[in-house]
């Protein structure tokens, strides 16, 4: 009989104790590892987004390289091209949009009536029990103090909102020397790599472009898509601010399986204060468009799929959105699915060199 410090037992007993050992360290240093990641993240936040707008771009700054322009002149154009649009759009948006806005402030007054009105009716339905009416008055009473600490805290946060300005507005400069640099930013990482290794980190590489590629790109196209089949609906069923309820959805969708209900969210409690037969009418609007989505748009706009399991999808939502907001939402799936890649490579390595 073996010695009960050399049987799996003791070994499992030893890995629990250094796991706990580990995560008892890591509680202790939690205020240092709270500022690194903010330090981190204020600072290479930028960069991050300026690569991903230049991954998604680089397909057709490469396209027009290979028509003989020069990189340079490649990313202006698409600059040129991309400023034109916007300008142009954003003129006959802009309008819409303080339009509704304004609208919105002037009937405030009249819709927060009709609430109290829906919320009178639904206390006197003696049909309703008690409980749930409590239930629906204390939830409601959090989200109006939810927006009250929000708005609070968007006054207290000036500062902040200020260097977001300033973030985005950098942006643009470091994608368009990513852009322009992208082929000899790729030979300096190469160089770096031992060449015993290379073919290996092309090879990751090339899977990390092919798991993302369709994905990313097909994404935003996805979510326009998306946005404009939302405005019509909203339109057809006389839905008041359907340009500002539409670009909600639009944004939201981008977030896999909570994104629909995130982007709905808005334009039912609105229908909630008109009628409950708008309530209805909204529902089946984001039900028919969210099938388009799942059945047509997608399949044929982004093709293949990041073969996630909807258990680590939803890990991976809930993992993002706590360390990084709304921000997090939208690239937790895309950034597990660069780690799923490298750790299949990293094991593929190691059982190869066992094997060898």
């Amino acid at each position: 009989m073996e010695p009960f410090f050399k049987s799996r037992l003791f070994s499992v007993f030893v890995y629990v104790l250094l796991g706990l050992i580990i995560l008892y360290m890591l509680v202790r240093i939690s205020p240092i590892l709270s500022w690194t990641y903010g330090f981190l993240k204020a600072v290479l936040g930028p960069f991050i987004i300026a690569m991903i707008i230049s991954y998604v771009l680089n397909p057709i700054v490469s396209l027009l390289n290979v028509r003989k322009v020069p990189r340079t002149i490649a990313v202006l154009l698409i600059y040129a091209v991309f400023i034109t649009s916007l300008t142009v759009v954003m003129i006959n948006l802009i309008p819409m949009f303080m339009s509704q806005l304004t609208e919105l402030n002037v009937h405030m007054p009249q819709l927060t009536m009709r609430a109290q009105g829906l919320m009178d009716s639904l206390n006197d339905n003696r049909y309703l029990p008690e409980s749930v009416r409590m239930g629906i008055f204390d939830s409601l009473e959090k989200v109006e103090n939810g927006i009250s600490q929000a708005i609070s805290n968007y006054i207290d946060g000036i500062g902040s909102t200020i260097n977001a300005v300033f973030i985005a507005f950098i942006i643009p400069f470091l994608a368009f020397y990513i852009l322009k640099d992208f082929q000899l930013i790729e030979r300096a990482v190469l160089a770096i790599v031992p060449k015993s290794h290379r073919k290996k980190t092309v090879k990751l590489l090339i899977d990390i472009d092919s798991a993302l590629g369709s994905y990313i790109r097909g994404q935003f196209l996805v979510c326009i898509i998306v946005g404009l089949l939302a405005y019509i609906g909203y339109w057809l069923i006389d839905m008041p601010y359907p340009l500002l309820l539409a670009s909600v959805v639009a944004i939201f969708n981008i977030v896999p399986y909570l994104g629909p209900y995130l982007g709905a969210a808005p334009a039912l409690i609105m229908a909630a204060t008109i009628s409950w037969k708008m309530v209805l009418y909204v529902v089946i609007v984001n039900t028919i468009v969210q099938i388009l989505e799942g059945n047509v748009i997608s399949p044929q706009v982004v093709g293949r799929t990041l073969h996630m399991h909807p258990l680590t999808i939803i890990f991976a939502l809930l993992v993002g959105g706590e360390l990084a907001g709304v921000l997090g939402l939208i690239l937790a799936v895309p950034v597990f699915a660069v780690g799923k890649v490298i750790v299949q490579h990293v094991m593929l390595y190691y059982i190869q060199r066992k094997t060898v």
